[in-house]
C-alpha cells in the first residue's frame, strides 16, 4: 500500500480509464484527490459513487485543461483551501487521428491543445504551488507513440513527444526544491481511448506487444504511484515505460 496521508493530489482526466486507476489509488493511499475531467458528467458521477466512504477526499471538477483561464481559477481554488499540493498527475488526453495531408488544422490544433498545452497549463501552475513547499511530484502520461509514430496519429505524436520534452527541461528547472518531474509512457492499455480501433487493428496491435496483452489501468497506475511516493526522490527527468515489452 503507497501512503499519501496528508497528501493533496491532483490528477487530470481522473474519472476514466487510467486516470480513474491513477486516482483511486492515491485515495486508496490516504490522499485528498482533486480530480479534473472534461464533460463526461456520467463518469464523474460513477467515481464519486463507488467513493463515498472516503468522504471529502475526493473533489470532483469539471473544466478544459487547455483553457489557461479555467486553469488559472481552478488553481487559485485550491490556493485559498488548500494553500499547496503535493502532487499533480498531468493524464488528460485525446485522439483525433487522421492522415497528415488530409489533417484538418481543428483536429491538429485541439489534441495539442489538450494534451500538450494542457500539460503546460496544469504544470506551471503546479510549480508555483510547490516551489513554496519545496517539494512535488508532476508526472506525465506519455506514449510510446512520442518516438515510434504511427499513420494517422501525427498530432497526437507530437503532442506526446513535447510532452517529454518539456518534462525533461522542467525537471531540471525544479531539482534544487526537491520537486521531481518525471514521465510514464503506457502502450497499449485497454481504455477508451483504443475505441474506434478496428478488430484487425486490435489485433495486430496485440501481437506487437511481447508479453501478447494489452495491459490494465491499474498496472499504469501503480508505475505512478510509485513516482508520486517518497522512494523515488532521486527520480526526476525520466520516461518509464509500462508497455508489455514493445
Amino acid at each position: 500500500m503507497h501512503d499519501f496521508n496528508g497528501q493533496i493530489a491532483v490528477v487530470t482526466g481522473a474519472t476514466r480509464g487510467i486516470g480513474r486507476a491513477i486516482a483511486q489509488g492515491l485515495l486508496d493511499g490516504g490522499a485528498t484527490v482533486l480530480a479534473t475531467y472534461a464533460g463526461n458528467r456520467e463518469a464523474a458521477a460513477q467515481f464519486a459513487a463507488v467513493n463515498t466512504a472516503v468522504g471529502d477526499r475526493l473533489r470532483l471538477c469539471q473544466f478544459d485543461v487547455a483553457d489557461y483561464e479555467q486553469v488559472s481559477r481552478f488553481y487559485s481554488q485550491v490556493e485559498t483551501e488548500f494553500g499547496h499540493i503535493h502532487i499533480l498527475v498531468s493524464n488528460a488526453g485525446i485522439r483525433k487521428d487522421g492522415v497528415l495531408a488530409m489533417m484538418p488544422p481543428a483536429d491538429w490544433q485541439r489534441v495539442l491543445d489538450v494534451n500538450l498545452t494542457g500539460a503546460y497549463n496544469m504544470a506551471k501552475h503546479a510549480v508555483l504551488l510547490m516551489l513554496r513547499e519545496r517539494y512535488g511530484r508532476i508526472v506525465f502520461i506519455t506514449s510510446p507513440m512520442a518516438h515510434a509514430g504511427f499513420a494517422g496519429q501525427a498530432n497526437y505524436a507530437a503532442s506526446k513527444a513535447g510532452q517529454i520534452g518539456m518534462a525533461s527541461s522542467l525537471a531540471k528547472e525544479t531539482a534544487a526544491r526537491k520537486i521531481t518531474v518525471n514521465c510514464v509512457s503506457p502502450g497499449f492499455i485497454d481504455t477508451e481511448l483504443l475505441t474506434g480501433l478496428s478488430a484487425d487493428q486490435l489485433t495486430a496491435y496485440k501481437k506487437s506487444v511481447p508479453m501478447g496483452r494489452f495491459g490494465k489501468p491499474e498496472e499504469v497506475a501503480e508505475a505512478v504511484l510509485f513516482l508520486c511516493g517518497p522512494k523515488a526522490a532521486y527520480i526526476t527527468g525520466s520516461v518509464l515505460e509500462v508497455n508489455g515489452g514493445l
